[in-house]
């Protein structure tokens, strides 16, 4: 490790900064949490918890194209583009599309296939057995369709998981029955993933990891970081909306936000906010074995410690509108759709920012033409899966260790 990396600080409190600030914590430095909200209270709060370690597939995919119109003008589709937005959005929706070419798709599995993999063991190792066990169900997951003909990107994932040697198995109408009693006729025909896994409560796992950073003597700091400021000679000063900071060395992990730092150093990524929402119901009737993912409609259903959470949608509509809750109205009409007598108490609503590049491929890296200053965000779909993971390649790359998988496929540089 570098003698002239002692301190560090970490830009973001959701499950990125803290997994990142656990790993350089263990690493020998001494490590500062800053963020203007308490860990794992924003958009790592209200996903839909899976943290599966054979995620490879990315969001943008061969023949979406001939599908994004569809779910434009489908009031209830999976994809919704606000139109005082889709200027500012053009840009980064064409990179999207383009990213669905079959060469970018098979490098992007690749690069997602190998920092997912060894996520849960990075979690068992950053919380322990026991809170392992507490947060964390290995019960595996299932995807579902209201089609027997596989399309495009279906025949794509399979080739993907084929390749890599993701374990999945087809699931009949009547597997389904079996499997999950109630379920309507609109669900013809399934996807087993058995090695998935989910957290019963992300916010939870966010926290346990935070508290292993107290424990271990990291600070946290309840304050917005407005600027970065190159020190001459190395090093950098923070200046944040109550005070001064120096460090040897920064890690933007602020998610959607990030770009707001970057760009006063000459920096940038193409980063937009995938908007998600969830709809929670306290008290469900259906009572789920493990979370299930509808492929058509862009949601999924997760059983959590505090109910069945119903996550999805991809809204694009920028950092600053205000949150539409007829998206999540809208999940539990599909779920109504997918399970007709289902009920659930008194719900609540709640819309997060998934910071998204257009090949669903985090950047993970040093920040060009920069000494020390690190960037580990554009996760979209996938934070929780691989946050660990993230956590443990920043800290190698800080301290200068060798990587355990190879950095380059998610280094800033490649936009």
């Amino acid at each position: 490790m570098p003698v002239s990396i002692g301190s560090v600080v970490v830009i973001g409190a959701g499950i990125i900064g803290v997994s990142s600030a656990l790993y350089l914590k263990r690493a020998g430095l001494d490590v500062t949490v800053i963020d203007p909200l308490p860990p794992g209270s924003a958009t790592s709060f209200g996903n839909a918890g899976m943290v599966r370690h054979d995620c490879n597939v990315p969001v943008a995919m061969p023949g979406m194209l001939r599908q994004v119109p569809g779910w434009l003008l489908n009031p209830l589709g999976p994809l919704v583009l606000r139109p005082d937005y889709a200027l500012k959005a053009a840009p980064w929706l064409l990179r999207w599309i383009r990213a669905g070419r079959m060469d970018r798709v098979n490098i992007a599995a690749d690069a997602l296939y190998k920092l997912h993999k060894g996520n849960l063991a990075c979690y068992r190792d950053l919380i322990g057995d026991g809170a392992f066990e507490t947060l964390i169900r290995e019960v595996g997951g299932i995807q579902i369709w209201e089609s027997e003909a596989l399309g495009l990107s279906d025949r794509v994932t399979a080739e993907l998981n084929s390749r890599q040697g993701v374990v999945t198995e087809p699931l009949s109408r009547r597997d389904l029955e079996r499997l999950l009693p109630g379920i309507s006729g609109i669900a013809k025909r399934g996807l087993l993933y058995p090695n998935n896994a989910h957290t019963i409560n992300p916010h939870r796992l966010v926290m346990a990891i935070a508290d292993g950073v107290r424990q271990a003597g990291g600070v946290f700091a309840t304050e917005r970081v407005l600027k970065i400021i190159p020190r001459e000679g190395g090093g950098y000063t923070l200046m944040t909306n109550t005070a001064n900071r120096k460090a040897d060395a920064v890690v933007i992990a602020a998610g959607a936000w990030s770009n707001q730092l970057l760009e006063p150093l000459g920096a940038s990524l193409p980063l937009e906010t995938e908007r998600g929402y969830h709809l929670m119901l306290p008290s469900p009737s259906v009572e789920l074995p493990m979370p299930l993912q509808m492929k058509n409609r862009g949601f999924a259903l997760s059983p959590m410690e505090h109910g069945l959470r119903l996550a999805g949608t991809i809204e694009i509509a920028g950092l600053e509108a205000a949150p539409d809750e007829r998206r999540s109205e809208i999940l539990l009409r599909h779920a109504r759709a997918l399970f007709p007598d289902l009920k659930g108490g008194e719900p609540t609503m709640w819309m997060g920012h998934r910071p998204s590049l257009p090949d669903s491929v985090p950047a993970i890296g040093k920040v060009p033409k920069q000494r020390a200053l690190y960037i580990a965000t554009g996760h979209g779909h996938t934070g929780m899966i691989g946050g660990g993971s993230t956590g443990r390649l920043i800290a190698e790359l800080v301290t200068g260790n060798k990587p355990q998988i190879d950095p380059a496929p998610y280094s800033p540089a490649r936009f």
